[in-house]
């Protein structure tokens, strides 16, 4: 692909730089119809469509559990290519941001549950996998407001024993393959609670890092806060000294203008001693 349309790109028309990526401007103008959401969009569709053919003619017909292993897969590489077409071609949404984990986890859930009620794989594997994927979306979101988690290479390797396992049971395998599905599913089970458990761990440590960021900033800013308010008395303090003389000379002069007047007041009293000794 060395293009992207112009609907991929807002209907702007703007043309991809070298290397097939988009401009600044083209980002801010990323429409909902692009190849990413569709490709999110396609995985959605084939959530129910997949099931169907899953359970048609009792759910036990090797050529339409073939046709449903199809929509199976092509819903796992769509998940393959999502993501990556809109983090290279600048194509990132927030419809995309919700839709495409939902479709992740709405495609593997269904196969899961519908493996189990027909009884092609055990209920606690199911349990185990979906309460990890519950546990892991409820915690990022328990995060989100201090770090996002980013996805690990033992996660992606989860996704990938998970959908590959999950194939092969989808397939109606007999012998050596039979016993090979069920092993790689092990696999994926180990990875999944690995991981899980190393989701928890980062998730933890972001979490508490950011309260000691968010701390650390309310604290400054209250020192700033208190700062300010003691900043006006500071400089009126701080001017003391420096006004010093002239509020000495000041004092001086009041001084000596009260030393007047109290003489005058002093020189009529005894005057007016004097005139009354006289009568």
């Amino acid at each position: 692909m060395t293009g992207v349309p112009a609907s991929a790109a807002g209907g702007s028309g703007a043309k991809p730089v070298r290397g097939g990526k988009l401009g600044t401007a083209a980002v801010n103008q990323a429409s909902l119809w692009n190849i990413a959401n569709i490709l999110t969009m396609v995985r959605l569709l084939l959530v129910p469509g997949f099931v169907l053919l899953l359970f048609h003619d009792g759910g036990y017909d090797p050529v339409w559990r073939s046709f449903a292993w199809a929509a199976f897969a092509v819903a796992m590489i769509t998940d393959l290519f999502d993501g990556h077409l809109a983090r290279a071609y600048n194509l990132v949404t927030d419809f995309g941001k919700i839709a495409d984990p939902i479709a992740d986890k709405a495609i593997m859930g269904a196969a899961l549950v519908s493996l189990s009620v027909l009884g092609d794989l055990p209920w606690w594997i199911t349990g185990v996998i979906l309460a990890r994927e519950l546990g892991i979306t409820l915690m990022r979101f328990w995060v989100i407001r201090h770090a996002v988690i980013p996805a690990s290479r033992g996660g992606k390797l989860k996704t990938l024993a998970q959908g590959t396992a999950a194939g092969m049971y989808v397939l109606v395998l007999t012998g050596p393959l039979a016993t090979l599905r069920f092993w790689m599913m092990m696999v994926a089970v180990v990875l999944t609670v690995v991981t899980g458990l190393d989701y928890v761990r980062q998730a933890v440590v972001l979490r508490r890092k950011g309260l000691a960021a968010e701390r650390a900033a309310a604290t400054e800013r209250a020192a700033e806060a208190v700062q300010a308010l003691q900043t006006p008395a500071g400089t009126a303090v701080g001017a003391g000294p420096a006004a010093g003389p002239a509020s000495g000379q000041a004092a001086g002069v009041v001084g000596g203008v009260t030393d007047v007047r109290g003489a005058d007041v002093r020189g009529g009293a005894e005057a007016r001693d004097a005139a009354e000794a006289e009568r």
